[in-house]
């Protein structure tokens, strides 16, 4: 039996391989600048800590490199 949710995903599915690579990469940008905006406002901070607090984010867990620390802060 399928549930709602599974029939979301199968629609969203579709939506996504209907748009071309152009429009999946517009989109994959706005969604990310979204995002941003939405951590500047939760957080108080400005676009450039936002960037920075993302990056850290993904470098944590990983090895340490000393140019991205030097990138990144």
């Amino acid at each position: 039996m399928r549930s709602v949710a599974d029939d979301l995903k199968h629609a969203d599915r579709q939506a996504m391989a209907r748009l071309s690579i152009e429009e999946r990469i517009t989109l994959a940008l706005a969604l990310g600048d979204a995002d941003l905006d939405a951590l500047q406002r939760a957080r108080g901070i400005d676009r450039a800590e936002a960037v920075r607090v993302v990056e850290r984010q993904r470098q944590s867990g990983r090895h340490p490199s000393a140019c991205m620390r030097a990138v990144i802060g």
